[in-house]
């Protein structure tokens, strides 16, 4: 684990990356990290993630600098942005069953090739995918998710790199830092290795690579 500059670990993420990025409604996305994005005008992303959140807010700060090529979410019902892009065929959306997203995403971080639902069966959902007959039941064949970056936010930090999250920011982060090539974290407060009770810690340092500094 590294410790670098908000602009250093911006800047290894190249034009048209895949990044996971934690938050629901921007509750636990990276801030400061999403800006800097839009700062350094890092182009064509996909993005996965829970959702857009809302005009200025997290995520919908990219979708408002037309940053994302791709958003593969389970909902953009509260950015009209997003909407308004998806329409326009200025952005692609994969909507997918919120359940489903996160199960995918922590597939990909385990190492499995993907899940059986049967949420989907039946309706648009099931267009294009494998339909698997299980112990006398239909299920969906739904492939795993992973990304290039995933983008965590976190409550405490300590040198090592070890997280831990607050309340519901906790989300889509502990699952993305699994799920990721490369994980660079943003963390509210850092410590000194020793602080944090390892009942406490939730992502531990070595799944982290790149810690931002405060």
């Amino acid at each position: 684990m590294r410790t670098l500059s908000l602009d250093q670990s911006v800047a290894m993420i190249p034009n048209g990356a895949s990044l996971m990025i934690g938050g629901f409604m921007g509750v636990g996305t990276p801030e400061r990290v999403v800006d800097e994005i839009v700062r350094q005008n890092k182009r064509d992303l996909t993005v996965i993630a829970n959702d857009t959140a809302a005009p200025g807010k997290g995520i919908g700060k990219l979708v408002a600098a037309k940053l994302v090529r791709k958003a593969i979410v389970s909902h953009i019902g509260l950015n009209p942005e997003t909407q308004r892009q998806m329409m326009a065929g200025e952005m692609e959306v994969e909507l997918v069953p919120q359940g489903t997203l996160i199960e995918r995403i922590r597939a990909g971080g385990h190492g499995l090739g993907g899940i059986l639902t049967q949420t989907g069966i039946g309706t648009p959902v099931e267009t294009g995918k494998q339909r698997i007959e299980a112990g006398g039941k239909a299920y969906l064949l739904e492939l795993a998710l992973r990304a290039d970056f995933a983008l965590v936010q976190a409550f405490l930090a300590d040198y090592l790199g070890n997280l831990s999250y607050a309340l519901t920011a906790r989300n889509f982060n502990p699952v993305i830092a699994m799920a990721a090539d490369t994980v660079i974290a943003s963390a509210d407060n850092i410590v000194p290795v020793g602080v944090m009770s390892p009942d406490h810690v939730v992502t531990p340092a070595p799944v982290v690579d790149y810690l931002i500094a405060n």
